[in-house]
């Protein structure tokens, strides 16, 4: 039986947790990278080190914005697709995404190679942290191309219906970084170049491990040369369904660029670091809650394209209350043992960590919603409204993130950097109720549509018999 049909027939519950469970392991190890390399280099470099790698962020992320555009916006269409019953066109549309992949990626690590110092002098880096960042940030672009494919490709095992197999590719990828991170910063004695090589040799790794899934002929979906040829209408459908978490990701990007700037303002050098352990225990908090969308995505975007409506709003409500539960425990371990999570990056510079528990504590104030924000918000992509999406999306990092950002710090200084964050995700969890609200509504208008027409089938059926 074509492993995708379990999409539109087996238990809801069931569904969420075998696809979300792998998908949350993945997205926490992925985080990983950027985390396990600011824990070595904040106990091996220093503050500076980590300030560096905080600068370079914003490139990463862009990246990783690009990844998303292709990846996700193809997977939805793809899961779209299988559940239309139409495998031709979904093999069509992961082979442009192929394509795009690694040629988007290709361009990004050229032009970041050739601008690097302007690049990296416009993010924020001072004359000390400069030659941290430079030394970080050429090696990963040379990698670019790994990280990207192999992200983006990823997703695609999902909707093939082999979570697991998704998972460890992400897990592979994280448990070299690890073990390379400390041979090479402290055995080698290459500090920051060592971290950025370990990172890279893992992405290279996770990138073959992914590709060979496809090439190995085991998948539903297959890679055929014919579909490597781009066609417009591919490349155009593909844009339009990852356009939503390609900007969220952009506003990240743009966000941490802001705030880098606001920080180096008014709090300077230690300020950055600080913020950047604030934003890697932030991820590992968050990343949980894009694994239940990639675990939920697939499920939702079949069950609409074969109109099993009351199936997709199950997922949904499920989808939210795991989220939930996972923010509400976060925010909860953060408010309690602030200390312990600033430590873990560096336990010697006690202006750093007194900073960052402050700055830790304030900025997570409204965790537990972020669950239900982004949920919501990537169920809008998973039906094919991706303007809804991304407008939700957008609300938090950019719409009321970013005015929050220049504003606040006029009157509240450093303390308005950190405010921002909670007042972004409090105004934005409310405009994404109201639209979900209405979503939910139209949803159950759908179902009960649809079960008039079945109703008067089958009445029109009875007479015909009855005749």
């Amino acid at each position: 039986m074509d492993s995708t049909r379990q999409l539109g027939e087996d238990k809801i519950s069931n569904l969420l947790f075998k696809f979300s469970i792998p998908a949350i392991v993945g997205m926490l190890v992925n985080a990983l990278y950027n985390v396990v390399d600011r824990i070595f280099i904040g106990n091996g470099v220093g503050s500076l080190g980590i300030a560096g790698i905080t600068v370079c962020f914003p490139v990463m992320l862009v990246t990783m914005a690009f990844s998303m555009l292709v990846g996700l916006g193809a997977n939805a269409l793809v899961a779209i697709r299988l559940g239309e019953q139409r495998k031709e066109e979904a093999e069509l549309i992961f082979g442009n995404a192929i394509v795009l992949l690694i040629g988007i990626s290709m361009i990004i690590s050229i032009t970041g190679l050739i601008l690097l110092d302007p690049i990296l002098e416009l993010l924020g880096a001072s004359k000390e942290v400069l030659p941290y960042a430079r030394a970080y940030l050429r090696i990963i672009l040379i990698g670019t191309v790994f990280q990207s494919a192999s992200m983006g490709v990823n997703n695609f095992i999902r909707s093939d219906g082999n979570p697991k197999m998704a998972m460890n590719t992400m897990l592979i990828g994280a448990v070299i970084n690890t073990i390379f991170d400390p041979i090479f910063i402290f055995g080698f004695g290459w500090g920051m170049e060592g971290a950025a090589l370990a990172t890279v040799m893992s992405q290279f790794i996770s990138f073959i491990w992914v590709f060979s899934y496809f090439l190995r002929g085991k998948s539903t979906i297959k890679i055929h040369r014919k579909n490597l040829k781009l066609q417009l209408r591919v490349i155009t459908g593909i844009f339009a369904m990852g356009f939503a978490p390609f900007l969220m990701q952009i506003a990240a990007s743009l966000l941490n660029f802001i705030m880098n700037k606001s920080l180096v303002q008014y709090g300077g050098d230690i300020a950055i670091s600080a913020m950047g352990i604030v934003n890697s225990i932030m991820t590992l908090m968050i990343m949980p809650l894009f694994g239940i969308n990639q675990g939920s995505q697939p499920i939702i975007g079949y069950n609409y394209g074969a109109r099993q409506f009351n199936r997709v709003r199950e997922t949904y409500k499920l989808a939210v209350i795991i989220a939930t539960i996972i923010t509400t425990f976060g925010f909860i371990i953060i408010q309690v043992f602030p200390s312990f999570f600033i430590k873990l990056f560096n336990n010697t510079e006690p202006e750093l960590i007194s900073f960052g528990i402050t700055a830790l504590r304030r900025f997570t104030l409204f965790l537990p919603l972020i669950g239900f924000q982004i949920v919501s918000s990537n169920y809008f992509q998973a039906v094919g409204k991706p303007t809804h999406s991304a407008l939700l999306s957008l609300s938090r990092q950019v719409l009321i993130l970013i005015p929050a950002l220049l504003i606040l710090p006029k009157f509240m200084g450093l303390k308005g950097v950190i405010t921002a964050g909670p007042v972004a995700d409090l105004v934005s969890s409310i405009i994404t109720g109201i639209f979900i609200y209405y979503e939910l509504k139209n949803l159950k208008a759908k179902e009960v549509e649809d079960s008039n027409k079945d109703d008067g089938m089958k009445h029109e059926d009875e007479i015909i018999k009855d005749y």
